[in-house]
């Protein structure tokens, strides 16, 4: 067993320790893409908001106070005093700027969240203004995302993007204290702090690739938490003395692209789409594809997230009712090809399921096994008949589902991978984004929830459970859906 000081075979109580799969590449937060590097980053970093607990909305961070002014392009935050990076510097406006500037410089992909960002100013040393080009209502969404840590402008004279890549700089409670490439990754506490001590003092990822190992060192009390087993055995890990699995509905959906508008006519028509809604057995596809652990969807928004119409219809298992619609379009000996690649280890389950549950209703699936990139690239070009998808999104905001899925403008790429054209559509999601009224964006989804529904648009298959086996013995994890994958380290304790 790999043994390293500060991780005993039965760690202490001030110290967690998370058994991972693999090692991480980069950790600068104005790079960093993956749920699985911000686990180190953001308990690091504080943000100018912060998500509320386990909801999606967000509360006071490094801000006590915002204001918008009366075109909704401009943004004023009032930093509160006292907080203090790693090195007892104090977080100014000056560190604000200076974080946005540089991750709007370096254009490495987080930036595409601000994208309507053009200029970053600072009024006085505690307050800061960011300046759009256009109305961006999710733009205090994204403030709470990793891409919205506030980075030590020190980190400069240490050598910048080459420095960050391995360090922390921020004033979160955690500072990155050690990094051995392949084996661990200790955070320690940043002793300038803010906020209240945290119970737990030291957090080591341990990396241990082998799934059954991980589960092994669980069981044993190596390590405290293990994201690497798979989900057929968590039900037995669950009922073992001493652990427990968390279960809850995240925001990642599984869904299938039906190409409306680009692939053979006969997709064209409402009532073939909808039959293949119906054709889909539900309940039984998230018994072999997720081992139970998931829940179907209601429509394109799924629970957790705001703007979701509750009482959506949704559609259920009904080989009759789809060949009803099938015979009412005129249609008969319907054959359809569905691509998907080996990119996630349960599609091919999942394909396999879709055809032979399509199969009692009359219609033919030929599946198409295909490499990755090339899936995204037929996907993208609209060259397929039906194709398996999974999204989450970036930032607490329906368009991620709305107007990324079903906007003309965004056919293949940037979301709308069923090209879905609807130009009522379309104007009411643009709508949507012209005001930063919540209750007024709520009502417009709503309304288009029902429509892209009717039009069966896409199947709306299942919302994935998020599944983490963990030590009875470790409490007070709180599972936010939009930071899946990462720990409110500060907050939890172990018994």
């Amino acid at each position: 067993m790999l043994m390293f000081a500060g991780a005993p075979a039965h760690a202490a109580s001030d110290t967690l320790v998370v058994g991972m799969s693999a090692d991480l590449d980069y950790l600068d937060p104005a790079k960093t893409m993956d749920n699985a590097q911000w686990k180190i980053t953001y308990p690091c970093y504080e943000r100018l908001v912060e998500y509320n607990g386990a909801k999606t909305d967000v509360v006071r961070g490094l801000a006590t106070a915002w204001k918008v002014s009366a075109d909704q392009k401009t943004y004023t935050f009032t930093l509160d005093s006292g907080h203090k990076f790693a090195d007892g510097t104090e977080v100014t406006a000056a560190a604000v700027k200076y974080s946005f500037d540089r991750m709007m410089k370096l254009a490495a992909g987080p930036e595409a969240s601000f994208d309507q960002l053009t200029a970053t100013n600072v009024v006085n040393s505690t307050t800061v203004e960011f300046v759009l080009k256009a109305i961006s209502p999710q733009f205090v969404y994204a403030l709470a995302g990793n891409y919205g840590g506030i980075v030590n402008p020190a980190a400069e004279g240490k050598g910048g993007e080459t420095y960050l890549a391995s360090h922390t700089m921020g004033s979160g409670a955690y500072q990155l204290t050690e990094w051995v490439k392949g084996q661990y990754i200790k955070l320690g506490l940043n002793p300038s702090y803010k906020g209240k001590t945290p119970s737990i003092k030291t957090a080591i990822f341990k990396i241990v690739g082998d799934a059954s190992a991980q589960r092994l060192q669980l069981e044993k009390g190596d390590i405290d938490i293990a994201e690497g087993i798979p989900s057929d055995q968590l039900a037995a890990v669950g009922a073992t003395s001493g652990l427990t699995v968390v279960n809850k509905p995240s925001l990642t959906v599984d869904y299938m692209y039906i190409n409306n508008s680009k692939g053979k006519e006969v997709l064209k028509n409402v009532a073939v789409r909808q039959a293949l809604s119906y054709a889909i057995d539900y309940a039984g596809l998230i018994k072999v594809a997720a081992a139970g652990f998931g829940t179907q969807m209601r429509g394109p928004i799924p629970t957790g997230m705001w703007g979701q119409n509750k009482s959506a219809f949704q559609y259920k298992y009904s080989p009759t009712k789809a060949k009803l619609l099938l015979k009412s379009a005129g249609v008969k000996n319907l054959t359809l090809d569905l691509i998907y690649s080996a990119r996630k280890p349960w599609w091919a389950a999942e394909a396999q399921y879709i055809q032979a549950s399509a199969a009692k209703a009359g219609i033919t699936i030929n599946l198409k096994l295909t490499d990755y990139a090339q899936s995204r690239q037929l996907m993208f070009a609209g060259n397929f008949d039906l194709a398996l998808g999974v999204w989450s999104p970036d930032y607490a905001d329906p368009l991620m589902f709305m107007n990324l899925w079903f906007d003309s403008a965004n056919f293949g790429a940037s979301g709308n991978r069923s090209f879905y054209n609807n130009p009522e559509v379309d104007t009411l999601l643009r709508s949507a984004l012209a005001t930063t009224n919540q209750a007024a964006r709520t009502a417009i989804y709503k309304e288009v929830q029902a429509r892209v529904i009717k039009d069966a648009a896409y199947v709306y298959m299942y919302q994935k459970n998020y599944l983490l086996p963990m030590r009875s013995s470790v409490t007070g994890f709180v599972f936010n859906p939009m930071l899946e994958q990462i720990y409110n380290i500060s907050t939890m304790s172990k018994a």
